[in-house]
């Protein structure tokens, strides 16, 4: 019968999720009518795509507040046009193509090659630079992804889960799961010699985030100027001028950091990779440590980036600079390079000075970070897996370093390489005049992905690029520089 069960004010005021149908807007007697209607559009508008499935007629008809037979008929009458199959336990399925199929969502694209790299980088370069594809992707900041421990995290997710009481899913601490505080401290006294409470560590989404915090934190504090390593990141560099921060160079040679040049700045902070900068590969010496400690003690912030510490290969490893002087060190690290940037976990630990300033910005923030990746974490830390997966990850990277050292040799002779005792990525410099970015964009129209040394500096400087090898095989790596060198010989 094409009727429903009550009346007809009854049935203005109900509804369904589905399709947001909403039984007041059918006519009376034509419940059915209407309601196949309604699906007919939706599979032709394509909000209804291939394969999707109808809520089963007793559900329907229990939100719509109708009898299940109009329902039934409805579905009935699908199925005799073609726009829907009866899969039995499967449920009623469409299995008729959209009459206009929409474009599928893609990442914004530079109009073109040459946009990527036009006049100065700015904040969207690596988001365009990224939505460009490659078929060589040398681009430096990533890991082996292909080596991510999946087997290793779903045994840690697994565990987590069957411990779990209902509570442990509600909202959580801003600082970090407590677990995972426990896990990172415990992870810096083995790896990188900081001994901390793990109350001091406050987990965060990376360290795009940690700076971005320290940011707000600084400029409320009156601190408007960070002085930045020069050639440094500019990723780093943009996240601090977008919280208002001036970020003025201080020149880095075969030591590291110039201390003598950052007294002269004047700058109450500075911004540093001291384990193995960016992107020179360089290591800050024994000396510029003493001094920069010095000029912290003074009244200096250093903020420190342990980018890359873990992944070294011929050489000793160093100590954190947190380790020396934690009350004028604030620490950042993260797991993007030694597990997957997609994971967004890092931590934080600022002086006591700025400890609650930074809990109260991540506060505000987000809430704090999501609980069940951290728990999954701190498991994967605990357990050992952690340091398995980095001996594993380090000899594969080692064999990648040493092609494209290879391959640098044959395709691009008189580079200069920099940097290849740790890390994932090398810097190249070249004696003779090339612009580098012109350069990157002629290596992307041959379908190599690397990033011009000339956009992590702020001061002019001998022209180079900054390449990545772990996140690529051997023979790609062989074939991209290939390219590569094609691309310079024709600009030179």
């Amino acid at each position: 019968m094409d009727s429903a069960p009550q009346g007809r004010d009854d049935r203005t005021t109900t509804g369904s999720d589905f399709l947001q149908l909403r039984i007041g807007d059918a006519p009376p007697g034509g419940l059915s009518d209407w309601l196949a209607d309604r699906l007919r559009l939706a599979i032709s508008d394509g909000r209804l795509p291939i394969g999707a499935r109808l809520p089963a007629t007793r559900v329907l008809a229990a939100e719509l507040r109708v009898s299940r037979g109009v329902v039934t008929e409805t579905y009935q009458r699908l199925i005799e046009d073609g726009h829907v199959a009866g899969r039995g336990r499967a449920g009623t399925v469409v299995v008729a193509a959209p009459l206009t199929v929409p474009a599928p969502e893609r990442p914004p694209r530079p109009t073109g090659i040459s946009a990527v790299f036009a006049g100065e980088p700015d904040t969207e370069v690596f988001e365009a630079l990224r939505a460009t594809s490659a078929r060589f992707d040398l681009s430096p900041g990533l890991p082996d992804l292909a080596a991510f421990p999946r087997a290793a995290w779903l045994r840690a997710e697994r565990t987590v889960l069957s411990s779990l009481s209902a509570t442990d899913l509600g909202y959580g601490d801003p600082r970090g799961a407590p677990a995972l505080q426990v896990a990172v401290s415990h992870w810096l006294a083995r790896n990188r010699g900081i001994r901390v409470q793990p109350r001091e560590v406050v987990v965060v989404a990376g360290v795009a985030q940690a700076l971005a915090l320290l940011a707000q934190v600084l400029t409320t504090r009156g601190i408007t100027t960070v002085a930045v390593e020069d050639p440094g990141s500019l990723g780093a560099r943009q996240q601090l001028q977008v919280w208002g921060l001036t970020t003025p160079p201080v020149p880095v040679d075969g030591d590291g950091l110039r201390v003598d040049a950052l007294r002269r700045s004047g700058a109450p902070a500075v911004l540093l990779t001291p384990a193995h900068q960016f992107p020179t590969g360089v290591v800050l010496d024994g000396e510029r440590r003493r001094e920069l400690m010095s000029w912290a003690a003074d009244g200096g912030l250093v903020i420190e980036d342990d980018y890359d510490a873990e992944h070294r290969y011929d050489r000793s490893p160093v100590p954190a600079l947190h380790s020396m002087l934690a009350e004028h060190v604030c620490y950042a690290g993260s797991v993007s390079k030694l597990l997957a940037p997609a994971l967004r976990v890092g931590w934080v630990i600022p002086p006591a000075m700025l400890h609650d300033d930074v809990v109260a910005a991540k506060r505000n923030s987000d809430l704090g970070n999501a609980v069940l990746p951290q728990l999954a974490l701190a498991r994967l830390m605990e357990s050992g897996e952690m340091e398995r997966h980095l001996r594993m990850v380090r000899r594969r990277h080692r064999v990648r370093r040493d092609a494209m050292i290879a391959a640098v040799r044959r395709h691009l002779p008189g580079a200069v390489v920099h940097g290849a005792a740790a890390g994932l990525h090398l810097m190249i410099t070249f004696s003779t005049p090339v612009d580098d970015a012109e350069l990157a964009m002629a290596a992307l129209a041959a379908d190599v992905k690397v990033q011009p040394l000339s956009w992590h500096r702020q001061r002019p400087g001998a022209p180079g690029l900054v390449l990545g090898y772990a996140a690529s095989a051997p023979s790609d790596i062989e074939a991209g520089m290939a390219a590569l060198g094609g691309a310079l010989r024709a600009l030179l």
